[in-house]
């Protein structure tokens, strides 16, 4: 579980850092289209801000799914450690008499 856990923060500090190699299949092909659409507004002498305003999108969508999931991992482990206690209670409760 804490493995886990690592792999997902060491994802989410790689998007903050703009990297991409964390990002999924649709967030990928949506930053493709982003890059390659601002390309060619910039070749043609146009502004890309729409491009660059979905290359944002896109990170602060991938940075809210690995947050997520990352409260998930936490929450999971926590919900595993209160129910090891939980079994330990009533084991050693149940020994006494």
């Amino acid at each position: 579980m804490d493995r886990e856990i690592q792999k997902a923060a060491a994802k989410l500090a790689a998007v903050k850092r703009g990297e991409s190699w964390p990002l999924n299949g649709a967030e990928r092909r949506a930053m493709a289209r982003a890059i390659a659409g601002g390309s060619y507004q910039i070749v043609r002498g146009r502004s890309a801000g729409r491009a660059e305003q979905q290359i944002d999108t896109t990170t602060s969508n991938a940075e809210m799914r690995l947050t997520a999931e990352l409260a998930a991992l936490h929450g999971e482990k926590q919900r595993l450690i209160t129910e090891a206690a939980r079994e330990k209670a009533a084991k050693k409760a149940s020994g006494w008499w």
